[in-house]
C-alpha cells in the first residue's frame, strides 16, 4: 500500500473516530430537550406559577400581570432572547482561536448545572423555575452552535447527511432511554417512596447529571483545529469578528435565503415540542403518564425517522424531502386543533405523526446548511444557524403566549402556529440550493 493510500486510511479512521464521538453529544443533551422541556417542566412550572397565582390567576413578576398558563412560554422567548446575544460572540471566538472543545465544555456543563439545580423547583418557586430554564436553554443553544460547527471539519460533503441524520438517531435514542427511566419512577413513585412532586423533580434533574456525564464522551475524541492567523479570543475581538461575520454574509444572499426559510419553519417546530405536553395537560386533559408515553413514543419514531428520511434524502435530495415534511408539519397542527378532550389514543397517533417527520427536518436542515457554509468560517456561519435553531426561536412561544394570554385557548394558540410552516415552505421553495452550494465555494453534491 502506497504513503498516499496509507494516510488516507488513518486519516478516515481518525474522522470515524471523531463522528462517533459527535454523536455522543446529541446523546447526551437530548434529554434536556425531551425529559425536561418537552415534557416535565412545561406543566410542572405551569402548576408552581398556578400555586403562586393571585385569585384570578395572574403572577406578577416585576409587577407585570401575566396568565400563570402563559408563564412557560414567556419564559422559553426570554431565554432564546438570552442565546442570541451569547451564540454569535461564542462562535466568533471560536473561528477565531479554533478552541471549539473548551467552550462546549464550558456551555454544556453550565447548562446541565442548572438542570440538576431544577430538582430544587417547589412551592411558590416558579421565578427559580423560570431563572434556571433561562439558563440551561441558553447554554443549550450556545453548545449547539460548537457542536454543529464540527460537521464540516468531521465529515465530507457526501457524509454529512448520514452523519447528522445517526447525531439526530443518537439523541432521540436517549431520549427515549432515559423517558422509560422517567416513565418507571413517575408512575411508581409510591412504591420508590417519593411524592408526585418529589418525582417529577428528580426526573428533572436527572436530565442534567446524564448531559454532564455523556458529554465527556465528545469532549475525549473531538479535537480543535489550528487556526491560521488566529488571535486571542477575546470579547471585543469576537465582536469585531461578528461584525466582519454579518457583513460577510451579505455576500451569500442565496446562504442568507436558506437560513430565512429555515429561521421561519423552525420556529414552529421548537414551538411545538416545547409547548405539546402544555397543550396534552391544560387543553386535552392528558395525564402526565400519558404525555410521558406520547414523547417516548415520538423519540422511538424519530429515530427511524431520522434515518428514513436520510434514505429519502439520497434519493431525492434533502430540499424536497425537507419540504415534504414541512407539509406533514402544518397538517398536524390543523389535526391537533381538532383532538377531542381525554382521548389519548388519538394524541397517541399525532405523536406517531410528529416523530416520523421531527428528526429528519431537523437532521437534514442541518446537513443542508453545512454546505452553504463558505470554508473556515464553520462556527461563525453556525452560530447564525444557531440563532435560526433556537436563538430566533422565540417568535413562536410568544406568539403561543399571547394567544393564551388573549384567547384563554390553547386550541387557537396551537392553530396559530401553522403559519410558520407555510411561510417556512414558500421561503425554502424558493431557494436554489445547488447554485447556493457553488456561491458558498463547496463541491456540489450529486442530490441535494
Amino acid at each position: 500500500m502506497s504513503a498516499g493510500a496509507v494516510e488516507r486510511t488513518t486519516e478516515a479512521a481518525d474522522r470515524r473516530r471523531e463522528q462517533h464521538g459527535w454523536y455522543f453529544y446529541d446523546f447526551a443533551c437530548s434529554v434536556y430537550s425531551t425529559s425536561v422541556l418537552t415534557v416535565f417542566l412545561g406543566p410542572y412550572l405551569t402548576s408552581v406559577a398556578r400555586a403562586a397565582a393571585d385569585t384570578e390567576g395572574f403572577v406578577h413578576p416585576l409587577g407585570i400581570p401575566l396568565r400563570a398558563g402563559s408563564v412557560f412560554a414567556y419564559t422559553v422567548s426570554v431565554s432564546v432572547v438570552v442565546a442570541v446575544v451569547a451564540m454569535p460572540l461564542v462562535g466568533a471566538v471560536a473561528d477565531r482561536t479554533g478552541r471549539k472543545k473548551p467552550l462546549l465544555a464550558v456551555s454544556a456543563y453550565l447548562g446541565a448545572a442548572a438542570t440538576t439545580g431544577m430538582f430544587f423547583l417547589d412551592g411558590h418557586r416558579y421565578l427559580l423555575g423560570a431563572l434556571l430554564l433561562i439558563v440551561a436553554n441558553s447554554a443549550l443553544a450556545v453548545s449547539m452552535v460548537l457542536y454543529n460547527a464540527y460537521l464540516p471539519q468531521i465529515a465530507e460533503p457526501d457524509e454529512r447527511d448520514t452523519v447528522s441524520s445517526r447525531g439526530w438517531a443518537f439523541g432521540y435514542t436517549s431520549g427515549a432511554v432515559v423517558l422509560v427511566l422517567n416513565l418507571v419512577l413517575y408512575t411508581g413513585h409510591d412504591s420508590f417512596g417519593v411524592s408526585e412532586s418529589t418525582a417529577v423533580r428528580i426526573c428533572l434533574a436527572s436530565a442534567g447529571v446524564w448531559w454532564g456525564a455523556f458529554t465527556l464522551v465528545p469532549l475525549s475524541r473531538l479535537r480543535d483545529r489550528q487556526v491560521a492567523g488566529g488571535g486571542r479570543g477575546t470579547v471585543g475581538a469576537g465582536w469585531r469578528q461578528l461584525l466582519a461575520t454579518l457583513r460577510d454574509m451579505r455576500r451569500y444572499p442565496l446562504t442568507l435565503g436558506f437560513l430565512l426559510a429555515y429561521l421561519v419553519y423552525n420556529d414552529g417546530i421548537q414551538t411545538v415540542i416545547s409547548q405539546a405536553s402544555v397543550y396534552g395537560s391544560e387543553e386535552l386533559g392528558l395525564g402526565q403518564t400519558t404525555l410521558i408515553t406520547a414523547i417516548l413514543l415520538v423519540q422511538v419514531l424519530a429515530v427511524a425517522g431520522a434515518l428514513g428520511m436520510g434514505r429519502l434524502a439520497r434519493m431525492y435530495g434533502a430540499k424536497l424531502t425537507v419540504l415534504g415534511s414541512l407539509a406533514v408539519w402544518a397538517l398536524i397542527l390543523c389535526m391537533g386543533y381538532f383532538l377531542p378532550a381525554r382521548t389519548p389514543v388519538w394524541f397517541y397517533l399525532l405523536a406517531a405523526a410528529i416523530g416520523v417527520v421531527l428528526g429528519g427536518s431537523q437532521a437534514l436542515s442541518r446537513s443542508l446548511f453545512s454546505h452553504l457554509v463558505p470554508r473556515g468560517k464553520e462556527a461563525e456561519y453556525f452560530s447564525a444557524y444557531e440563532m435560526s435553531d433556537r436563538g430566533l426561536s422565540w417568535l413562536g412561544p410568544l406568539v403561543f403566549g399571547l394567544t393564551y394570554q388573549l384567547s384563554g385557548s390553547y386550541r387557537q394558540a396551537i392553530i396559530s402556529l401553522v403559519l410558520f410552516f407555510v411561510l417556512g415552505f414558500a421561503l425554502l421553495a424558493r431557494v436554489p440550493v445547488r447554485r447556493a452550494v457553488a456561491a458558498a465555494g463547496n463541491t456540489v453534491p450529486d442530490r441535494i
